[in-house]
């Protein structure tokens, strides 16, 4: 069943996030003050919740009711844990494929990535707490549904996952333009997850120091990069290729 993903009012979002709902991000009114507003602060920096400070005239498009400076945006999903996940995977015999998205910050990009994700058999979706785009009606619309079936986990650092999956056996892609190699070149049979980086920025060059390798797509036209969601589905539906 899918839940509301937007609450509204300072009093509503302290105590939905004090009673452990998962909180996307935060918009707070700029300029406001008062001992409650500040208590949402506080409590925004140390549960590390995403937040911006916008004119009220964004709030009002967000909601039509008395949002009292602050509206939240609620993931309509459970989030599932990255040590039982993968576990789970690799006992059910399956060979590992797991999605790793550094940052994405367009919803509809998200969406449509997790559709494919979902037609390709990918085990798992992985995504930093901070700095991606939130699942909301946009992702669930452009998912067609898919992010109630796709198991999707929550890292405070996309590296964590990296060295998880690591740790656990499987080989960690990075797709990225700055490769020597492409797709059709790394062998996609083994346990693997694929990063697929941001829009503006591709994948942190941090987390491209520790991966097992890279991959790109040959690119024939004047256009230097495809959209990251249609790069994507060129990589998982080659890693269905080799493994069939």
């Amino acid at each position: 069943m899918e839940k509301a993903t937007t609450i509204f009012g300072i009093r509503a979002i302290i105590e939905a996030i004090k009673s452990g709902e998962t909180v996307d991000k935060v918009f707070l009114q700029k300029g406001l003050r008062g001992e409650l507003f500040h208590e949402l602060e506080h409590l925004l920096r140390s549960e590390s919740i995403n937040s911006s400070y916008v004119p009220i005239e964004k709030l009002n498009r967000l909601t039509r009711g008395n949002h009292q400076g602050a509206v939240a945006q609620i993931s309509p999903i459970e989030f599932h844990n990255i040590d039982d996940l993968v576990i789970q995977v690799i006992e059910s015999g399956r060979t590992p494929l797991f999605l790793l998205l550094d940052q994405l910050s367009d919803v509809r990009n998200f969406g449509a990535i997790v559709r494919t994700a979902e037609c390709t058999g990918v085990n798992g979706i992985i995504i930093q707490k901070k700095g991606g785009a939130p699942i909301n009606g946009d992702t669930i619309k452009t998912s067609a549904g898919a992010i109630f079936k796709m198991p999707i986990c929550k890292v405070d650092h996309i590296k964590d996952a990296v060295f998880h999956m690591q740790a656990s056996g499987i080989k960690v892609i990075a797709a990225t333009e700055k490769a020597k190699d492409f797709l059709y070149e790394v062998s996609f049979k083994e346990p693997c997850a694929i990063i697929m980086g941001s829009e503006g920025r591709g994948i942190n060059p941090s987390v491209l120091k520790v991966v097992d390798a890279q991959a790109k797509l040959p690119i024939l036209g004047e256009i230097e990069s495809l959209n990251v969601s249609v790069a994507c589905g060129a990589f998982l539906y080659e890693a269905v290729r080799q493994r069939s």
